[in-house]
């Protein structure tokens, strides 16, 4: 039977993995055709299991529950402190018909049961990847059911990883046509992209804006009353103590003795001391901060409950969609462009789905439809009752309606409330940024992992400084909270809309919608979003602007470094050597073959890179092993640590030349204690020791070994004890001399000492060249433009791409490679 084994291996070729199964494939039956039956339903059964523990992590109820509670403090801050401004940005030139606030608490309160409700909680929250959310997971979704990455570096093995969901297609169905559709054309594919890149800047813009915002609310809506100014001006010293430790965004008290530059620079203090906080990481941060947001629903919601029933209880009449329609036929533009300011009742429901990655799907959708809805609900009606008694203190409502026992424990939740406000898009930016790093659409920046136990929660130290001073910048540049405002609603209602357009697809491509409930759904939402929309047109030269230009600045350099990266793998693939030429030059390859391993990095994981070919050239002399190394991110959120790295072997065995290909997903870091070059060892000598076993192969055969899973039953071999090593087989990578064809997979056990203990003398051969010394060879590939190429190309080319280079993390640090033995070489060529 086991020469059965070796047999069929040598003639089709082998995939191992770290520490798990030898598998064979074979179209044939005969003898292993009971092997087969035995081995193959309880593989797919383990291979089902492994799928579903990557797709959904279960929790226990508690932990759920504190989950449930840390979200509050992190998603929800900035969607839960709306109602300091809301009412006061919808009507700033005061109201003029009572009536006019029942119809814009019917429009408040359709908005949150519309948008954040139905649209994200229960709709977009669903089309999280893996517990991933934000624009570029439901970009990874679609990469992964259609061929619209711009970069064309997939290949069919990485289909075969757990974690890498696809569905097949009915040629004749919508979703099939739509597939095609978008795979035809090049524009249509950067479009998405372009699509893509819009939501995550204007996400980066609405960080920028939330800090602020909760920095200035308070500058223009707290206007107290004689009463309560006394009390100030009494107390002043006290104010000022509970301003710095409120941690709020700047207090603005409209008192005399308090002028703005004071106010600024209390606005300054805390907001350094606010991203300050951020290299803790979500977890520290959450627990932190979601006190202060739980009590401030409570705290809202009773209010509301009172003034609710002690000022006007008549205002519950707006949960009819009637007085909507009454609000907008007694006005003309000045009701319509209210809307800007009723937009921002839904603030922050953009960064719920951005943070997906700090907390699972179902804690976020408890704390929401538990606290966070009923809460915003009541406090609304709350002010809207006590707005029908006293319009005229529009400006400061909300302080206004507090009761005065409990005015001052709600003015310092109020305080600490507004800058907690900001966490939600600040988190949010940077599991963005962490995407768009793994798509090749932002420029290598530090990533910190901050949690052991949830992947998704990072922190991004340059980032969080850029952040910081933009929002500094921007709260001392505006004047008057409601500019802000006028911002703020810019960026959130276009995040919105690139949500439902690609929404549209994941509904089609992934869901396999009904073509009519899409239509649905994108009408509903287009309805909603589009009438938002077109109000806050009207508020662009009032500080609209603001987001449109930090977005483009952002996108500018999120497609420049996009478009660079596109281009040099462009010139890998256009330029690399033939097989025939690296076979032509025999085993020494022309040259000195000088003891150690050689590493070279490429962005190819097929074909020789012409750095190898200009390394060459210009030295005489190689190292007895290379390893070309291609690290590749693919659009998945994670890929497992065993089945990470992809080794064959490339030429004879005499010529010593094996390709790595090292897989990672947006969500996977490379941290400091990830010994990566340890690891890619450990599987190039599995791969040779598995190699030895197929008797009879040719030279010319094509090998790959990706991880599976791994059985800890004990094993010697020599005086180490190993584990059972189990492999899964996958198509090859690259066929060298002669394709490899597509067999079928079955699956086989091998144990014993014997059969792993082949391949000794390479292996010596390579220890050997190891103990030598590791040199990692890696290219240093400058971009120019050509002299007859636009302007245009040549600023985004010449300046601006080289500037992000200049700037960027070098991958040597990313690998944590040692200085003294990095090699770099150096190329230029022009596009």
């Amino acid at each position: 039977m086991l020469r059965s084994v070796k047999a069929k291996m040598a003639a089709r070729g082998v995939e191992a993995s770290t520490g798990g199964e030898i598998s064979e494939e074979s179209d044939e039956r005969g003898s292993m055709w009971d092997l087969d039956q035995q081995l193959d339903q309880p593989m797919d059964e383990e291979a089902g299991r492994v799928r579903n523990m990557y797709k959904e992590k279960k929790f226990s109820a508690i932990l759920l529950l504190q989950l449930s509670f840390q979200s509050l403090g992190v998603v929800y801050g900035d969607l839960g402190t709306s109602p300091l401004y809301v009412f006061y940005n919808t009507f700033p030139h005061g109201i003029k018909d009572p009536e006019d606030i029942i119809g814009a608490l019917s429009l408040i309160i359709y908005s949150l049961t519309l948008i954040p409700l139905l649209k994200y909680v229960f709709v977009v929250c669903k089309a999280n990847d893996n517990g991933q959310g934000g624009t570029f997971a439901l970009y990874s979704l679609l990469c992964r059911h259609a061929k619209v990455n711009t970069i064309p570096n997939q290949h069919r093995t990485d289909e075969e990883l757990t974690t890498y969901s696809r569905t097949t297609f009915h040629e004749q169905s919508f979703a099939a046509q739509t597939k095609r559709w978008l795979e035809k054309n090049a524009s249509r594919k950067n479009s998405l992209l372009i699509l893509v890149l819009v939501g995550t800047c204007m996400v980066i813009g609405d960080g920028i804006l939330t800090p602020a915002i909760s920095g200035k609310m308070q500058s223009s809506t707290f206007n107290i009353s004689t009463f309560y100014r006394e009390k100030v001006v009494h107390s002043l010293s006290l104010l000022k103590c509970v301003t710095v430790l409120s941690a709020a965004g700047g207090l603005r008290v409209n008192l005399p003795h308090i002028n703005n530059g004071v106010v600024v620079v209390v606005a300054v203090v805390i907001l350094v001391s606010l991203f300050s906080v951020q290299h803790y990481g979500t977890d520290r941060v959450g627990w932190l901060f979601a006190p202060v947001v739980f009590l401030w629903f409570l705290f809202i919601a009773s209010i509301g409950m009172y003034n609710v029933c002690k000022h006007d209880p008549s205002v519950l009449k707006a949960f009819s969609p009637l007085y909507i329609y009454r609000y907008f036929k007694r006005g003309g533009q000045d009701r319509w462009t209210s809307l800007g300011g009723i937009m921002l009742s839904i603030t922050g429901i953009e960064a719920l789905f951005a943070d997906l990655s700090h907390f699972p799907v179902s804690a976020v959708q408890i704390a929401f439809t538990v606290i966070v809805f009923p809460c915003l609900l009541l406090a609304y009606s709350g002010q809207a009752a006590y707005l029908r008694k006293y319009p005229h203190h529009v400006e400061d409502a909300f302080y206004r309606s507090i009761p005065k026992s409990v005015y001052w424990p709600m003015f310092v939740i109020a305080t600490f409330a507004a800058i907690v406000a900001s966490q939600a898009t600040i988190s949010a930016t940077f599991s963005l940024i962490k995407q768009a790093l793994a798509h090749g659409c932002f420029p290598r920046v530090k990533v910190v992992h901050t949690s052991r136990k949830f992947l998704g929660q990072i922190y991004v130290p340059d980032i969080n400084w850029i952040l910081m001073i933009l929002c500094i910048a921007v709260t001392a540049g505006f004047k008057n909270q409601n500019q802000i405002g006028n911002a703020y609603g810019t960026a959130v209602v276009i995040v919105m809309l690139v949500t439902t357009l690609l929404m549209m697809l994941i509904m089609i491509l992934v869901w396999r919608c009904h073509w009519v409930l899409v239509l649905l759904f994108t009408f509903l939402s287009l309805v909603v979003e589009w009438t938002y929309f077109s109000a806050v047109l009207f508020k662009v030269n009032q500080g609209g602007w603001v987001p449109l230009v930090i977005a483009a600045a952002f996108l500018i350099i999120m497609y420049v470094w996009h478009y660079g990266t596109l281009k040099r793998y462009e010139f890998e693939m256009h330029s690399k050597v033939s097989m025939a030429w690296i076979l032509g030059l025999g085993p020494s390859l022309g040259l000195v073959r000088v003891p150690g391993i050689g590493l070279v990095y490429t962005e190819l994981a097929s074909g020789v890179p012409h750095i190898f070919s200009h390394f060459i050239t210009n030295l005489p002399a190689i190292h007895s092993v290379v390893a070309f190394v291609c690290v590749k991110n693919l659009p998945v959120y994670t890929v497992p640590e065993e089945e990470r790295f992809l080794v064959k072997r490339i030429g004879p065995k005499n010529f010593h030349m094996f390709r790595c290909v090292a897989r990672y997903g947006y969500r996977d870091l490379h941290k400091k204690d990830d010994n990566f070059e340890k690891r890619l060892f450990e599987s190039l000598f599995l791969f040779i020791r598995l190699e030895s076993m197929m008797e009879g192969c040719s030279d010319s055969d094509d090998y790959s070994i990706c991880g599976s899973r791994q059985q800890q039953q004990p094993h010697r071999d020599g005086n180490e004890t190993r584990n059972l090593e189990t492999f899964d087989t996958f198509d090859s990578v690259e066929s060298v001399m002669a394709p490899v064809g597509v067999t079928k997979r079955t699956s086989h056990t091998v144990t014993g000492s014997s059969q792993m203990s082949g391949g000794g003398d390479e292996l010596e051969f390579i220890n050997g060249c190891r103990d030598a010394g590791v040199v990692h060879i890696m290219g240093n590939t400058v971009i120019r433009a050509r002299r007859e190429a636009r302007f245009y190309k040549r600023i985004a080319i010449d300046y601006v791409y080289a500037f992000l280079r200049k700037i960027c993390r070098e991958n040597s640090a990313i690998f944590n490679v040692p200085q003294e033995s990095l090699l770099n070489v150096g190329q230029i060529f022009y596009v």
